[in-house]
């Protein structure tokens, strides 16, 4: 096929691999036969692949829409798959049935030498079975809807049913979801499962006459969490804001205003690290109800959890990496300070901050000046003890020095009212009896202020209009914060929070598409080689000087065979005087 095409020269700047080219030239075929590669007209559909295969049933007309995945020409007839939204199934083309006129381009033309795989296009038919008993569709009419200029990652299956070219790079899933959903369909099913909990949970919720509402994502100041904000700045009002760490203290002013129930799915924002539990952006449940205490809570938790694994597996127990979970409630409750006992042998009762920070450093435990009695503890928690929890567990009544927004324990003077559920060794929710007294509440936010003063950026604000509101009465409320990700992960068996995000956080990546900025003219490269060497991977003459004789030479003559360029081969001798061409024009 020819390739100087007008559409190829009006992006003859751009670095493109051959079958992008080849793919561009085939959308100016087809328009230069009437064929609108992006109609924009509606293409109505009656069926889907997967529920019409569940109920198939022979000579039933049809018409479906989607990606063409594969297929097997024939001669006169082909057989291909056709992936919609629910899975894929087998069509199967007859040039003579899908074109009886004299005209037989749509077959010849269109099918075979304009479309390729990852195209979508919209068929009508009637459904059979093969003579192997495999339900398809034999076409009757063809419509060309997208012509996909990428091409899809060359899957392939050997016979015993090995999958070869699979797209499994994590980095290129995460970056590129787009085609991860398209090429691993089993991807998709976490998603699905991760609608079906958010909607489970609201069903639940509605059903107690909680109300969903929501509350703002930039705020004057960053309270609910111990965290470190994103400042950004707005222009109108010449003022920082900054992006929620948590929406807590929003709900429970609606508490005060007179809600009994409020919740909301809140996207949260933290400027801190990234890693397999942690994203800087991610979701979170918090759920308010007045006249509570963290033991209600705490049975309505468990009776959630288990509720949210029979809907997604049938069941309680279920898989969880190399255990086996089971969410049936009850789940166990141990105390931090029993917790910390067992694990790492110290009594936090009889430890001061001096006391805490030795224990801390006799473990092995980083500290520094900024950490205070409450994150000292944490990290002794965190190092010795979260691991060991497995199977769900309520971690409660941690120490008032850990939690500034929770109502003192009632039997336990240094305590609070607070837990957290842990699976799999990890917090999943975190909940309190909530500190309604705005004179304690005062004395807990100054506290934090001498933290924020001794160097901790994670320390909370205080927040004048919050203590504001409480002085206007608060009922004894109870509140959870449930992460929405991990509970996912946990629910589908992952190990990473980046599955279960559809684009999670990735370092900013940068596009070279100004091909013709690439000087190889020192090297004395072949015209013909030129644009190639760019598309694979030497942007400039230095990256060729950089890299062996022998590499570079592999490495082109494997992008001239995948690619299926009709250019000789190089040869070493040939790539070899590149390198005598340069020092030629620097001598």
């Amino acid at each position: 096929m020819a390739l100087s095409t007008p559409r190829l020269r009006t992006f003859e700047h751009m670095i493109r691999s051959e079958q992008e080219r080849q793919r561009i030239a085939s959308v100016d075929a087809l328009r230069a036969r009437g064929i609108d590669p992006y109609p924009a007209s509606a293409f109505s559909v009656t069926h889907h692949s997967t529920s019409l295969k569940e109920t198939f049933e022979e000579g039933v007309q049809v018409t479906l829409a989607g990606r063409l995945m594969s297929r097997r020409i024939m001669g006169k007839a082909s057989f291909a798959e056709l992936q919609d939204h629910e899975g894929r199934i087998q069509i199967y083309l007859n040039r003579d049935e899908l074109c009886p006129g004299e005209d037989k381009s749509m077959y010849n033309d269109v099918f075979k030498k304009f479309l390729d795989l990852g195209d979508f296009i919209g068929i009508e038919g009637n459904t059979f079975r093969t003579q192997v008993g495999e339900p398809s569709i034999k076409v009757t009419a063809l419509t060309v809807l997208s012509k996909a200029i990428r091409p899809l990652p060359d899957l392939k299956t050997d016979d015993e049913g090995n999958v070869h070219g699979a797209f499994t790079d994590p980095e290129l899933r995460y970056r590129q979801r787009y085609v991860d959903l398209v090429v691993n369909p089993n991807v998709k099913n976490t998603f699905i499962a991760r609608s079906a909990m958010i909607r489970k949970i609201r069903d639940v919720f509605d059903a107690r006459g909680w109300m969903e509402v929501d509350t703002p994502v930039l705020q004057s100041i960053p309270g609910g969490a111990a965290a470190r904000p994103f400042v950004t700045h707005h222009n109108a009002l010449n003022t920082s804001l900054y992006l929620r760490i948590a929406n807590e203290l929003y709900l429970k002013r609606l508490i005060v205003g007179g809600f009994e129930g409020v919740y909301e799915f809140s996207r949260n924002f933290r400027n801190e690290g990234m890693d397999r539990t942690h994203n800087p952006e991610f979701t979170v449940l918090e759920l308010y109800v007045a006249y509570k205490d963290y033991h209600w809570m705490m049975e309505t938790t468990e009776n959630l959890f288990g509720e949210l694994a029979q809907a997604v597996h049938g069941k309680m127990e279920i898989p969880l990496g190399e255990h086996k979970v089971n969410f049936a409630p009850p789940y166990a409750r141990v105390t931090m300070r029993d917790a910390i006992l067992e694990h790492a042998g110290v009594d936090i009762n009889d430890l001061d901050e001096a006391g805490l920070r030795k224990a801390c450093e006799n473990q092995g435990i980083e500290t520094d000046d900024s950490m205070g009695r409450g994150k000292l503890i944490d990290e002794l928690f965190g190092t010795k003890c979260e691991h060991h929890y497995i199977q769900p567990t309520f971690i409660m009544d941690y120490p008032s020095d850990m939690s500034p927004l929770t109502k003192a324990h009632r039997d336990k003077p240094g305590y609070t009212e607070r837990f957290e559920l842990l699976v799999n060794g990890t917090e999943v929710a975190n909940a309190y009896s909530e500190l309604n007294d705005p004179l304690e509440q005062r004395v807990r936010f100054e506290d934090q202020l001498k933290l924020s003063e001794r160097g901790d950026d994670e320390a909370m604000f205080i927040d004048h209009d919050f203590l504001r509101a409480l002085e206007y009465g608060m009922p004894p409320t109870s509140g959870i914060g449930i992460g929405i990700d991990r509970l996912v992960m946990m629910m589908t068996n992952q190990t990473s929070i980046q599955e279960v995000l559809f684009f999670p956080q990735m370092r900013p990546e940068s596009f070279d598409t100004a091909g013709g900025d690439a000087d190889f003219s020192a090297l004395d490269v072949p015209k013909h080689w030129e644009e190639h060497l760019v598309s694979a991977g030497f942007k400039s003459s230095r990256d060729v000087l950089d890299t062996k004789p022998t590499q570079v030479h592999q490495r082109l003559n494997g992008y001239r065979k995948k690619n299926k360029l009709d250019i000789p081969a190089l040869s070493l001798e040939e790539v070899s005087a590149w390198y005598a061409s340069a020092e030629n024009h620097t001598s």
